[in-house]
């Protein structure tokens, strides 16, 4: 009789500690970065470095397919692809949030993921030592942030934010938070803006993105704001040149900065009394009801 309880309580202690598929998911992913590492460091050809990184992102690929399980929204292709770029920590792509993109790089598309795949994620990001790169542990606190959007689903381009929307969430759904922003690699007018649109549902976890329809107007008062800031800071860089002063040149990229956000600030008070902002707010909480399923 001993014998048999010695067993029962083995095999329960066993499947309390085994490790879930969200734990075998993260270490086969951190086996094959330090692998791809060391292929670097022995100065593996490029040829094999980038077969390896194929290879290892499609085994991957299997592994949160099974983790995720089937993807059913409508009007969304059912098979994803990582969304992890690259492996390798010395490319553009590399470190993106775990989980699959549904949809096409240029058109809407979905990244799934999972509540306990994002914690462990924003864990990871809190730890950096980059002050860039740091985010907060909290899941909520994290979604307000540009920051978040663009370590997370973006890989060579920033976003963001111009305004939130505010949404009613979904039936079944824990979370629906939506923003507009642009994807951009500098300062300054982004009018090619996207509806993106983050659903919590029960561990899932939804992140989509849309170009907004219609597209963002242009509104003179807030094209002057940027005018008058760009040629403040073109003035700065010239006295700069002649001057050959760093902390000119410094207070030049400050101004840039200021202006574009003055110049998102009024979009953001602006759009909300444009007759767009309307049909706007109804893709984003569309977008929100099609992901819960609704």
């Amino acid at each position: 009789m001993r014998l048999v309880w010695t067993l029962v309580f083995a095999l329960a202690s066993g499947a309390a500690y085994a490790a879930s598929p969200e734990d075998d998911y993260i270490a086969a992913r951190d086996k094959a970065i330090a692998a791809i590492a060391a292929m670097e460091s022995a100065n593996a050809p490029v040829e094999t470095l980038d077969a390896a990184n194929e290879k290892a992102r499609a085994d991957l690929e299997q592994r949160l397919s099974t983790l995720l399980g089937p993807f059913t929204v409508k009007g969304f292709p059912a098979a994803g692809r990582i969304n992890i770029e690259s492996l390798s920590s010395s490319d553009v792509g590399f470190g993106m949030l775990d989980g699959l993109r549904h949809g096409t790089e240029d058109g809407p598309s979905i990244v799934a993921s999972t509540r306990g795949l994002v914690e462990r994620w924003l864990q990871s990001r809190a730890a950096e030592t980059d002050a860039d790169l740091k985010l907060p542990t909290s899941f909520d606190a994290a979604l307000k942030l540009d920051a978040f959007y663009t370590q997370a689903i973006g890989s060579d381009a920033a976003f963001t934010g111009t305004l939130d929307f505010n949404l009613k969430t979904p039936d079944g759904a824990d979370m629906a938070i939506a923003r507009l922003g642009g994807w951009a690699q500098d300062v300054g007018p982004n009018y090619d803006q996207e509806i993106v649109v983050t659903l919590v549902k029960g561990n899932s976890v939804m992140i989509a993105e849309a170009p907004a329809t219609p597209p963002v107007p242009r509104i003179a008062a807030c094209d002057a704001v940027w005018t008058a800031a760009d040629a403040a800071a073109q003035k700065l860089v010239k006295q700069a040149t002649d001057d050959s002063d760093e902390n000119t040149s410094d207070a030049a990229d400050a101004a840039w900065a200021k202006g574009d956000s003055d110049f998102r600030a009024c979009m953001g008070k602006n759009l909300r009394d444009n007759p767009a902002f309307p049909t706007l707010l109804a893709q984003a909480q569309a977008l929100a009801d099609q992901m819960a399923g609704k």
